[in-house]
């Protein structure tokens, strides 16, 4: 009898040790997916982040010299303003849900509160936060070289707040009118859920139409579409910039769209992580190919536009950022081709319209943005299994879609004029004359100038001087020019 007591004392006893070990097993499991998931979006959102120094690049490189300090320092306002208003509120209007059902904005956790409860929030707070800048970021480069930084600075400041935390509410919050979930269903108030991976439409597209309002509402640069100056004179300063700054963008968009998983601890999350790396480098390959050769071939016969690749390419990406997880590599390529007729119709239209964009920011983001959203209701099989539910196969996706781009559209021109128009009322938006003619470098900022020659003359030759007095030149006319890159040296 006591044998039999002992022996069911131990098995007690092993049976609490083999629950114990089962619970500190779990523990480590959970800690461990945890510490996997925070690396992964730690990692997306430094790719993320570097992509600044891609549009500084691309920006700086095509302004005229005399404006490189002034896009820069708007670069700079982006990501801090932009970080401390999303900070400040709009992270939760954006991501913060409210006690009583609301599809339309968040309205908690202001100034970070209650992070220290959920600590999971602070790195989604910093990977959402860059995505923030990112859509601000657009709308620099194409008001560059005559916007006030003041007059900047508030519409980054709306744009953070409210403008962009909105969309992304509606879309990418679980409660909003685009996307929540009832009866376990993923619905949104038109028919199925909005279907937006990485962005194409809550990043690129707020900022390219917010950039279109601001292009159009500033005016264009002085002299930029009077047929007596010469077209070369607003020509990219540095295509080397250009080029590099494509590059960047293109390697920080594998934290932008790979990143968008959110988390990193199963094989099928791994799984839809390699493809949308692999659909994301296809589209912007055929996308650029197809802007290089319509312009060489088309536009600008016998002419190779190196610019006009960059933008190809980034055209491609944006178009790709929406379905990258949900279509098959064929179909990227597809929506790559595509794109890149998008972005060369929007840019030619553009100049037709007499809009100066000049980064072409409105055919990049913009156009192949509205682009993406659409490509994500037409491609994706749902009996593959990834998250497909395009109107070619069958699905009903198309509808929500179209919505939503109305939706957005209407939502970001309705307030970025709200800003626009009063800052260009009161003397906050546009750059005198003055100003332009000898650049905002030289009026504004310390030192004057960008570049320095070894000689000691800060004054360069480039397509904002042709024709000027310099020190090097005193007398322009005496001197012949030669063609380097576009521009008169």
């Amino acid at each position: 009898m006591g044998v039999t007591e002992n022996m069911m004392e131990n098995i007690g006893n092993l049976t609490e040790q083999l629950q114990t070990q089962k619970d500190e097993i779990e523990v480590m499991k959970r800690d461990y997916n945890e510490s996997l998931d925070t690396i992964w979006m730690l990692l997306a959102a430094v790719l993320v982040f570097f992509m600044h120094t891609g549009f500084s690049l691309v920006e700086s490189g095509s302004v005229r010299y005399i404006n490189v300090q002034n896009i820069l320092t708007k670069n700079l306002i982006v990501v801090c303003f932009g970080f401390l208003a999303w900070y400040a509120v709009g992270w939760s209007f954006a991501c913060a849900p409210v006690e009583e059902a609301n599809k339309f904005i968040g309205g908690t956790e202001f100034f970070n509160d209650g992070f220290f409860d959920e600590k999971t929030k602070f790195r989604n707070f910093f990977f959402q936060g860059i995505f923030c800048a990112t859509g601000a970021t657009i709308v620099s480069g194409a008001m560059a070289e005559r916007t006030q930084l003041k007059g900047f600075g508030v519409f980054v400041t709306f744009m953070t707040t409210l403008i962009y935390p909105v969309v992304v509410y509606w879309g990418w919050s679980g409660s909003g009118l685009l996307s929540y979930t009832e009866d376990e269903e993923g619905k949104s108030v038109v028919g199925p859920a909005y279907m937006d991976f990485a962005g194409s439409g809550i990043v690129h597209m707020v900022g390219g139409i917010a950039a279109l309002c601001g292009a159009a509402v500033v005016g264009p640069r002085k002299g930029r579409f009077d047929p007596a100056v010469d077209e070369e004179t607003f020509t990219p300063h540095n295509i080397p910039f250009t080029v590099l700054g494509t590059f960047c963008l293109w390697f920080g968009w594998y934290g932008f769209n790979s990143g968008s998983t959110l988390s990193m601890h199963d094989k099928e999350t791994a799984y839809t992580a390699g493809i949308v790396a692999v659909n994301t480098t296809l589209a912007p390959c055929i996308a650029g190919l197809v802007v290089f050769c319509l312009r060489a071939k088309v536009v600008l016969p016998l002419s190779l536009d190196v610019c006009g690749f960059c933008n190809g390419i980034l055209g491609g990406l944006v178009s790709i950022t929406a379905p990258c997880a949900v279509v098959k590599s064929w179909e990227s390529v597809i929506i790559g081709f595509v794109g890149g007729f998008v972005f060369q119709g929007t840019s030619m239209l553009m100049k037709r319209l007499k809009i100066d964009d000049v980064v072409d920011a409105i055919a990049v983001h913009g156009a192949c943005g509205l682009w993406g959203v659409i490509a994500i209701g037409l491609f994706g099989n749902p009996d593959e299994g990834i998250g497909g539910n395009g109107v070619f196969y069958g699905g009903d996706q198309l509808g929500t879609q179209l919505f939503a781009a109305v939706l957005i559209t209407v939502w970001v021109t309705a307030f970025s004029l709200a800003v626009f128009i009063p800052l260009k009322k009161i003397g906050m938006l546009r750059l005198s004359d003055a100003f332009q003619d000898v650049g905002a470098d030289v009026m504004e900022h310390s030192p004057r100038k960008s570049y320095r020659s070894e000689d000691g003359d800060n004054t360069l030759p480039g397509s904002g001087d042709v024709g000027k007095p310099s020190k090097a030149n005193p007398d322009p006319s005496s001197s012949p020019k030669t063609k380097t890159g576009g521009v008169d040296v």
